[in-house]
């Protein structure tokens, strides 16, 4: 005799199981079959009722009907005949607490607002309809100003920025005079004073070492007109005397012989 048998023989036999505690089990399985065909029965009525429902849904002029609150159970059996009947089955509400099913035909599916209100627990009718209409018309008029603004400032900057490329161009061109300054006036002036007028102009090298105070003008915008038409005319006035002088001058050279009466 090895090991394993000694220890097989050592324990004690399992206790048999006397006629009540027979009595008992079999009690409890018949309880358990009577719970479960009542399950099934019921089941089978819902599932009628449900299908009579939806029969008499797919008749008349409404666009969804829905159920009142119930366990998982009962809601597949909602989306399994609502498929079967072509319908459109959702669930809405806390599990345990309102849960519910709402079956609408596929002509007339639900909106966003509609899931999106019957998820906020709030149902749906036309009053709520009206509310979330008005604000997805004042979201989408805020979306839409807030798109206007950000084209509006594209607009401007590459407005802004094409101008400033233009200037760029511009300043970037040499602008050269298509006449001969010296050339066209020497017959009044002469070659000298052409070289002076036509002369190269300098920048002022202390220019920016003004005071301030001494750079501000202080005269109103019309006085500021005033004055430069003033400069402009006391110039033309000059030019014309100089050029004046310069034809007495060259006429004398030609005609040495006449006298100013």
């Amino acid at each position: 005799m090895d090991l394993l048998d000694s220890i097989l023989n050592s324990m004690d036999a399992p206790p048999t199981t006397n006629e009540q505690q027979k009595t008992i089990i079999k009690k409890q399985r018949e309880m358990v079959e009577r719970m479960q065909n009542k399950q099934k029965e019921e089941l089978l009525r819902f599932r009628k009722y449900v299908e009579e429902r939806m029969g008499r849904f797919a008749k008349d002029d409404r666009t969804y009907i829905e159920f009142q609150p119930l366990d998982k159970v009962h809601r597949s059996v909602i989306h399994e005949i609502a498929e079967n009947g072509g319908f459109i089955a959702m669930s809405f509400g806390r599990e345990e607490e309102d849960r519910h099913s709402v079956v609408y035909k596929k002509e007339h599916p639900p909106s966003e607002d509609e899931v999106t209100a019957r998820r906020n627990g709030e149902g749906w009718n036309k009053e709520i309809a009206k509310e979330y209409s008005d604000r997805r018309k004042e979201r989408l008029a805020q979306e839409q100003n807030l798109i206007d603004r950000e084209v509006t400032t594209e607009a401007g900057t590459s407005t802004a920025r094409c101008s400033s490329s233009n200037s760029t161009y511009l300043a970037s061109i040499e602008v050269k005079p298509t006449t001969n300054y010296k050339a066209k006036y020497a017959h009044l002036i002469g070659e000298s004073a052409a070289l002076q007028a036509a002369r190269k102009t300098e920048t002022n090298q202390s220019y920016g070492f003004v005071p301030s105070k001494n750079k501000k003008d202080m005269r109103s915008i019309e006085q500021t007109l005033a004055d430069i038409q003033a400069k402009k005319r006391l110039k033309l006035q000059q030019q014309q005397q100089e050029q004046q002088e310069h034809e007495l001058a060259a006429s004398q050279e030609v005609n040495p012989g006449t006298e100013e009466i």
